[in-house]
């Protein structure tokens, strides 16, 4: 099935897939609208000159990266969960889990999901010096298959291949490890894509330097400062947060104006609502009771920056917001005190308003006056006209609260620890995506399923048109810890029980109509005996025979994502007189045996005379047509096929 992979699969050179474009996959040769063409040269250069210096980020093993990146293919198969993707909730799900390698992942996805991602949001690997990271890859190059690919020395090999078979966690390791899973997270983000990703001080500055050079340093969007831990257990300075750091795929495609909603708003209503209960409408005495109210949030709680809305009318709660011109001088005129009769003091600019529009604001209480006329008015902005705000670079939030959650969803302490909080990543995928459009949200190193979770949450709040793509590596929960005490195996399964979990929680708290199911696949690995069979294999030999089969499910699936149709495409069967085919798109799919003359002379029939039904590409599983008078049978009915009505040419793609 994936013979012509594994026949290509080394045979690339390196940036092969470049050369054509410029800025569009090029953003790090630029700076603003200006190429560094000897930066650029050196990208596209099939002969790379290692002893070439200048100010960009080089480590060992980046155009190890780069090669494996961009031109090796995958050579996993994506199998189908069929008894998870049958269930009533999961069979017409637009959402999608894939468990397995994520390089391998990203691979089958640039098939079909290539600038369509509205939204990536990773939290990767540390890399503390412990446990959290050991780069160790499955590419099983031999010194002098990575010397000829990279045209490089016996010494560079060498100190590669070292290094991406020792588990090491050096930063080459780390950023080797994150570079091709970046370039292609690019490559599937939408123009106006943005990529967030979580990230401690141990990475932070390379993580900076690494995504200037993929994405480019002029689509840095700024990071947030997220303080989650009050720990103090460090020699030197105890660290008490993270990172978040952002990037758009393109400036021109995504101007900014990120905004969030400000918290706190309800409690503030609440409490004026009891201060009016008492006080009545003794403004002065709800506005004094207010500032006393306020003293008792610290800085970390949102209700304090907004401690300057104390003021309340019956509208209700507002500050005294500046009312000065924006022109020196432009609106000049008296404005008399509402109790003293007095003219008021004046900004030194002159007033914002023309004096109709002022005596209309007066009017309508819309301007607030001090005690005299000794104080500039102001006008009145109300807490509820400004529920928004630009996203801001500092957050407040304990990580204690993502790690109950979890507990009380999964009903046990520490099946999974160190969550990323629910609340915070559903706010930032809104701040950054368009709400009027289908998001796509990928998450790669997916977890325990957060951002599928925070994903429901915004479909059930209606602030958006959502659908994640998750993926997580089958990686084993460690040896005696609770996970494996409640019988999880591995983190995939932490992370899909988490959200069929939230799913329940959320449609039964909310009620709300939305896609609750998930598409689950594996993207697996061929063992080492079919891989010598397929290669093995030669069509032109009658007596030719793979032993090994797919089935038929797993075979289907990674030819439709292959061919674009994605792993979430509705499929037709097609009965040709007793042999089925499978209908998706343009693509006709004829996998099983038993394909006769008869079967063939349905399918012309239908393709002349079924206006609905229009293959304009057969594709057959090969191994299972060793019969040379059919297949060329077959070959040229089609070639010689034309329909004028339907001015359709089909083409016949046998696959191995």
């Amino acid at each position: 099935m994936i013979k012509e992979t594994l026949e290509n699969n080394g045979q690339g050179k390196l940036n092969d897939k470049k050369i054509e474009i410029l800025k569009q996959n090029f953003p790090n040769c630029f700076t603003g609208d200006t190429l560094n063409f000897e930066k650029f040269k050196r990208e596209i250069n099939q002969d790379i000159d290692f002893s070439s210096e200048g100010y960009e980020m080089n480590f060992l093993g980046k155009n190890y990266a780069k090669y494996i990146a961009d031109s090796i293919d995958t050579e996993t198969v994506l199998v189908p969960n069929v008894e998870n993707n049958s269930k009533p909730q999961n069979n017409k799900s637009e959402n999608i889990y894939i468990t397995g390698d994520n390089l391998e992942a990203l691979k089958h996805l640039r098939k079909s999901y290539t600038s369509k991602v509205a939204c990536c949001y990773i939290d990767p690997p540390y890399n503390t010096g412990g446990d959290d990271f050991a780069y160790n890859d499955n590419f099983k190059f031999t010194k002098k298959e990575l010397q000829d690919a990279l045209d490089i020395e016996e010494q560079e090999a060498d100190r590669i291949l070292n290094m991406t078979s020792s588990k090491s966690s050096s930063h080459s390791a780390w950023l080797t490890f994150m570079y091709p899973r970046l370039y292609l997270a690019r490559e599937l983000l939408k123009e106006s894509g943005v990529i967030f990703i979580s990230i401690d001080e141990n990475e932070h500055s390379q993580l900076k330097l690494l995504c200037d050079d993929i994405f480019g340093e002029e689509n840095f969007a700024g990071e947030l400062i997220w303080k989650n831990s009050s720990k103090n257990d460090q020699d030197y300075i105890s660290m008490q947060h993270e990172y978040i750091m952002f990037y758009v795929k393109d400036k021109k495609k995504n101007s900014g104006s990120w905004k969030e909603g400000k918290e706190g708003i309800d409690e503030i209503n609440k409490a004026f609502a009891e201060f009016r209960e008492k006080h009545g409408n003794d403004w002065e005495a709800i506005h004094q009771e207010a500032l006393e109210w306020y003293k008792q949030f610290p800085e970390s709680n949102p209700i304090y920056s907004s401690k300057h809305y104390s003021w309340m009318d019956e509208r209700g709660v507002y500050f005294p917001d500046n009312i000065s011109g924006p022109n020196y001088g432009q609106y000049r005129y008296d404005v008399i005190h509402p109790i003293t009769g007095k003219v008021c003091k004046e900004p030194a600019s002159g007033w914002r308003y023309p004096e109709t529009t002022m005596k209309q604001r007066i009017k309508d209480g819309l301007v607030h006056f001090g005690k005299d006329e000794t104080t500039v008015p102001n006008n009145k902005t109300y807490l509820n006209n400004t529920t928004l705000q630009s996203l801001s670079s500092v957050k407040y939030k304990d990580g204690r609260i993502a790690s109950k959650q979890l507990t009380t969803l999964l009903g046990e302490k520490d099946i999974f620890t160190n969550p990323k909080d629910v609340d915070l990543t559903a706010m930032l995928i809104k701040a950054t995506t368009q709400s009027s459009e289908e998001n796509i949200i990928l998450d790669f190193f997916a977890g325990s399923g957060t951002t599928a979770h925070s994903v429901m949450q915004l479909n059930a709040n209606n602030e958006g048109d959502f659908k994640y793509i998750m993926v997580q590596i089958n990686e084993p929960v460690k040896k005696d810890s609770v996970a494996e005490r409640h019988g999880y195996k591995t983190i995939d399964e932490i992370g899909r029980e988490r959200i069929n979990r939230a799913a329940q929680v959320i449609k039964e708290s909310t009620g709300a109509d939305f896609d609750y199911g998930f598409k689950h696949y594996y993207a697996k690995a061929l063992n080492e005996n079919v891989i010598d069979q397929i290669k093995e294999f030669d069509p032109n030999l009658l007596a030719s025979e793979l032993e090994v089969e797919f089935d038929k499910e797993t075979i289907i699936t990674t030819w439709m994502n292959q061919d674009g149709h994605g792993l979430t495409p509705s499929v037709e069967e097609i009965n040709l007189g007793g042999y089925i085919g499978y209908y998706v798109g343009d693509y006709l799919y004829l996998l099983d045996k038993g394909l006769s003359q008869q079967h063939i002379d349905t399918l012309l029939s239908q393709i002349v005379e079924d206006k609905n039904f229009n293959p304009t590409n057969v594709v057959l599983y090969g191994y299972n047509f060793t019969d040379f008078n059919v297949l060329t049978q077959l070959e040229t009915n089609l070639k010689q096929l034309r329909n004028e009505e339907k001015s359709i040419e089909v083409s016949l793609i046998k696959r191995y």
